[in-house]
């Protein structure tokens, strides 16, 4: 979900160094918006996102589209703004500038990034590596790819926009397969009966409830596949002319990467019964297995996993270095900022956030992982949806992108919905986010007790 950068002391907050290299153009910029959006709904939640909301499996997608879309709007018209690195929690405290708001903004932000490791850990261990390694123990496996990715974590993993290019072009690789082969089969038909292409799905829906919360409630869980958007914020001042750069980047970038998730949907529900699909934790690789038997699935589940490992780790990363960020700002104990000596890595964020990861996996299901970490999201964006309102009055210089009024209204709005128990939400999503954040009251109550009330620098969180 996020960028780790390497700061040379940070310029832009006033200390030393020369600054961040303005490195990414127009292109490289849009190919690293779709790379962070595309990654574990799409590979392992499309099933569970069906077993909601029945064989009308593309409304949720396309509701999920429209609510990112709109938050996306204040969130080109804020980096535009303060084209610097912090998102939403540097974007609240300019708005609001209460200190408790914008720690537990940024606190929400690196759980959801734990609980998208979580869930990407869940779909790592299940039918694509069963593919690969019969009968190996889910569990085992989630945690034990939760303790190699903190391994990684620990080593240094220097993350690149070039890097990033090139595991977007795999990940690509896999749904493009996905998309020729199916569409095909969709058209021509497939050898087996028992998955015989039935358009009429399409308009059906989840009939254990009423169409309206089977969307709603879908789309609760769907959201999760167009999260990644925000965190290019991150690299804002990695990008060349970042006002005039990142909308058409954005917007651009998750217009296809919607119209993917669109097509995917379609072919899928089109091809596999609801009652088949809603069980499947590696819904695409069943969608290669019915569209073209001849095809290798190992290779597909090789690629599914290569997708997984690589949106867990970003995540994974970002959480640890985001709370490492807020001890070094003293708004949390100090011992989370202890960084190793020889890895130079900070090693406290990284045992804690993965302890935090191991007990998620240990206790949770794969679509509450997902929920929660939409859930988390969603109430992030309806604030930063708030604050872009509350920042007109603050005028700049510079000429930047704004959107309609409107926009972030209906944003906010539409947010604050999808993140209420109106959706039809489980309400063990409240009672995981509940915990998460108390764990984050009480850091910061022990922090003021030890050193009482402090200002921080929120451009400084992220990094």
């Amino acid at each position: 979900m996020a960028n780790e950068t390497t700061v040379n002391d940070a310029a832009p907050g006033g200390a030393q160094g020369p600054g961040l290299k303005k490195a990414m153009g127009p292109k490289l910029l849009l190919f690293f918006v779709v790379g962070d959006i595309i990654g574990t709904t799409i590979y392992a939640l499309t099933g569970k996102i069906a077993g909601k909301v029945g064989g009308a499996l593309w409304v949720p997608f396309v509701v999920a589209f429209v609510v990112a879309f709109l938050t996306a709007f204040s969130y080109l018209e804020l980096v535009g703004k303060y084209p610097k690195a912090g998102g939403a929690p540097l974007y609240i405290h300019k708005a609001f500038g209460v200190n408790f708001l914008t720690f537990m903004v940024a606190f929400a932000v690196m759980c959801s990034g734990i609980t998208s490791a979580s869930s990407g850990a869940q779909a790592f261990s299940g039918e694509y590596l069963q593919e690969i390694v019969p009968g190996a123990p889910s569990w085992l496996v989630a945690i034990a790819f939760i303790v190699l990715i903190a391994a990684v974590n620990f080593r240094g993993v220097g993350e690149s926009a070039k890097l990033n290019l090139l595991l977007t072009i795999a990940v690509m690789a896999g749904l493009a397969i996905v998309i020729v082969f199916g569409g095909y089969a969709v058209f021509a038909g497939v050898s087996d009966p028992t998955f015989t292409p039935d358009p009429s799905r399409l308009l059906q829906f989840n009939t254990d409830t009423t169409p309206l919360i089977a969307v709603t409630s879908a789309t609760a869980l769907a959201f999760f596949a167009m999260i990644g958007f925000e965190d290019t914020v991150n690299m804002a001042e990695e990008t060349e002319d970042p006002a005039k750069t990142f909308p058409r980047a954005v917007l651009m970038g998750m217009a296809i990467t919607a119209g993917i998730y669109l097509v995917i949907a379609l072919i899928t529900s089109v091809l596999i019964p609801t009652d088949v699909l809603s069980d499947s934790t590696g819904p695409l690789l069943l969608v290669v297995q019915v569209a073209a038997p001849w095809f290798p699935p190992i290779v597909f589940a090789f690629i599914a996993l290569f997708a997984l490992s690589n949106t867990a780790l970003i995540n994974m990363m970002m959480a640890s270095r985001l709370l490492y960020g807020m001890s070094n700002e003293g708004i949390i104990p100090k011992q989370f900022g202890l960084v190793h000596q020889a890895r130079q890595t900070p090693w406290v964020s990284i045992l804690f956030t993965s302890v935090l990861a191991i007990v998620l996996v240990s206790s949770l299901k794969i679509e509450n992982l997902g929920g929660t970490t939409s859930l988390l999201l969603l109430i992030v964006f309806a604030i930063v949806n708030v604050a872009c309102l509350v920042l007109r009055k603050d005028k700049v210089e510079h000429k930047h992108f704004k959107a309609p009024t409107w926009v972030p209204v209906a944003g906010a709005i539409t947010c604050a919905f999808f993140a209420s128990p109106l959706t039809g939400r489980p309400l063990l999503e409240y009672g995981i986010v509940g915990i998460l954040l108390g764990l984050g009251v009480i850091f910061w109550g022990i922090n003021y007790l030890v050193h009482g009330r402090r200002e921080f620098d929120a451009e400084k969180l992220g990094k």
